[in-house]
């Protein structure tokens, strides 16, 4: 899902090249999107969902609520949902055959609550129809008890019995498990933690900044991290 100018088609691009290199499966790479100018063949362009947010209110990634809508661009069955910005280094076949009905990352900073990443998840397309309807109908209080989309998508997914959560090795965050922790991110490279599929980039740094080794805060300094590179490539 690609909207406004934040991501380039290169984004698209190269995380359909990442994919295609970590599967077995045959697979289709659908995207969403505003502007498909750049997007390369064979990926599947579909017109953004219309989210129907009241004008002049908060983005926040509630644009991904959208996904929920049954009439999801003809797709049918489970679908695994990725973020641009994540960079794949494993086969992930394992993502479609995972028992779940909704199945989603565990939130690095929330490990003691019910709340997902939505960085990486599956679900099945037209089963969560009445919770969108509900954000849609309820706009103005969900923003105000919910920071995120995420925070709002995993509590109703929970209040169903249905969320679960990708095992813990498999989609861990650059930020927190494979950057070393102050002070030693001064002086050792981030490393790809054992078992990993797909690492996720949420704020900065966003993967070009981790090849460059790009530092925003002084306390999370990123060295140069060639690897990133070698996976994140089209």
């Amino acid at each position: 899902m690609k909207w406004g100018s934040k991501y380039g088609a290169n984004y698209v691009n190269t995380l359909y090249a990442m994919i295609a290199r970590h599967i077995t499966l045959p697979f289709q790479l659908t995207c969403f999107t505003d502007d498909p100018s750049g997007i390369n063949e064979p990926i599947r362009i579909c017109e953004l969902p219309a989210l129907e947010l009241p004008a002049g209110a908060p983005e926040r990634g509630w644009n991904k609520l959208s996904t929920l809508q049954a009439d999801l661009g003809g797709l049918t069955g489970d679908v695994l949902f990725l973020d641009l910005d994540v960079v794949i280094v494993g086969n992930i076949d394992e993502l479609f055959s995972y028992p779940a009905e909704f199945a989603i990352i565990r939130d690095a900073k929330l490990q003691r609550r019910m709340i997902g990443n939505s960085s990486v998840y599956r679900f099945k397309v037209g089963r969560y129809q009445a919770v969108l309807d509900k954000f849609r109908q309820q706009y103005a209080e969900i923003q105000q008890t919910f920071r995120n989309e995420q925070a709002y998508l995993s509590h109703e997914i929970h209040r169903r019995g249905e969320l679960s959560f990708w095992p813990e090795t498999w989609c861990p965050s650059f930020k927190y498990h494979c950057m070393q922790a102050w002070p030693w991110a001064y002086f050792r490279d981030a490393k790809i933690p054992t078992g990993a599929k797909i690492i996720i980039f949420h704020g900065h740094p966003e993967p070009h900044e981790a090849i460059q080794g790009i530092t925003h805060k002084w306390y999370r300094p990123v060295r140069p991290t060639p690897w990133v590179a070698d996976h994140w490539r089209a």
